[in-house]
């Protein structure tokens, strides 16, 4: 009853990796490919944490 109103942290995960994938490709039409790789990668951190909480709740 108390988890009801626990939000899920993938979805918030999921939100961050969508922002950051928006950001990396403004950079990139921006022309700055050393800062669209340092984006992408950010991006790449975040949905191996989203792909590692997946994994987590699948065997628990």
């Amino acid at each position: 009853m108390f988890g009801l109103f626990k939000k899920d942290p993938v979805k918030k995960l999921e939100k961050k990796y969508l922002k950051l994938m928006e950001e990396a490709m403004a950079i990139q039409r921006g022309g700055d490919i050393k800062a669209y790789a340092q984006k992408a990668a950010e991006a790449e951190e975040v949905a191996k944490e989203i792909e590692a909480l997946k994994a987590k709740k699948e065997e628990g």
